[in-house]
Parts: C-alpha cells; sequence; structure tokens
C-alpha cells in the first residue's frame, strides 16, 4: 500500500490504533497494511475460528456479536470507520472471541501477525506505540463492560 497518501495517513493517525506515531513509522506501517472489501452480510471473523491478523474500518458499519451457551446470538457492539478489531488474537494467540458481520459494504485495513512481528524487528518505538494503543482500547472496552455489567445488576436489583 502507498504511504504518500495525505488522506490516509490523517485517517490512521485519527484512529486510536495509530495515534502518537511519527511519520516514518506510520509510513513502515501503511506499507504492511492490505485493504480488504466486504459486501453487506458477509462474515469478516467468526467466533472460535482461528485468527492471525487484525482489521482497522476504513468504511461500512459492522456488528460484532457472540454466542451464548444456548446458542442464541448475542449483539455486543458496532463497528465503525476507525474503529479496529481482531487485536485479541493477535496478543493472546487464541482464536476468535466473537464474530463481525458487515452490515454494510466495507473497506477494512488488515495487519497480518507477522506483519506486527516484522514492526517489531524494524521499529521498535512504532511496536510499542501500537501496543501501548491497543491496550489502552481494550481497558477502554473493558470499562465500557463493566458499566453495563453494573446497570444491568443495578435494573435487576429493583
Amino acid at each position: 500500500m502507498a504511504a504518500s497518501d495525505p488522506d490516509l495517513k490523517a485517517f490512521l493517525l485519527a484512529t486510536p490504533f495509530f495515534g502518537g506515531l511519527p511519520e516514518p513509522s506510520l509510513d513502515l506501517l501503511i506499507s504492511m497494511l492490505v485493504e480488504r472489501r466486504f459486501d453487506a452480510g458477509a462474515t469478516i471473523v467468526a467466533e472460535g475460528e482461528p485468527g492471525r491478523s487484525m482489521f482497522i474500518v476504513k468504511s461500512g458499519r459492522l456488528a460484532v456479536s457472540k454466542r451464548a451457551g444456548s446458542g442464541s446470538v448475542i449483539p455486543l457492539s458496532g463497528l465503525e470507520p476507525g474503529d479496529f478489531f481482531g487485536e485479541m488474537t493477535l496478543i493472546e494467540m487464541q482464536n476468535r472471541s466473537a464474530t463481525v458481520v458487515a452490515e454494510s459494504p466495507t473497506e477494512l485495513y488488515e495487519l497480518t501477525a507477522q506483519k506486527l512481528y516484522a514492526c517489531y524487528k524494524a521499529d521498535i518505538h512504532a511496536y510499542v506505540i501500537i501496543l501501548q494503543n491497543i491496550n489502552r482500547e481494550l481497558c477502554r472496552r473493558l470499562r465500557r463492560a463493566d458499566e453495563r455489567f453494573a446497570r444491568r445488576a443495578a435494573d435487576n436489583d429493583n
């Protein structure tokens, strides 16, 4: 992917994943991204399948869901441009924890575990910033989940 597009750089720097990266590091990472397109209704990743890449949403809207023990599908969240998903498989090397489906035509940037490792080897500073950005986002998600859990518990007490 070409690193010279100023609109692409501005978009990526505004996302939680790429925030704080110096331009040479951003150029390196842009060269590692692969653009993927999906039609509405396409399953991007499925809960339980092996995962070796993560995605940054360029355009479109996606739905994140998880299967309950009963087999019913529980909606978890929606994803829009600038959001990212799939990072958990890169950190913990486990299967996908949820299913992500495109609700509209969608464009994503994919970063594989292999490319992230290449970033580690080539630019340790960028790698650390990316891991910090991922950790911040995971903390935000945990806080939101805690809030939802607390609201449900309070509703059940009433």
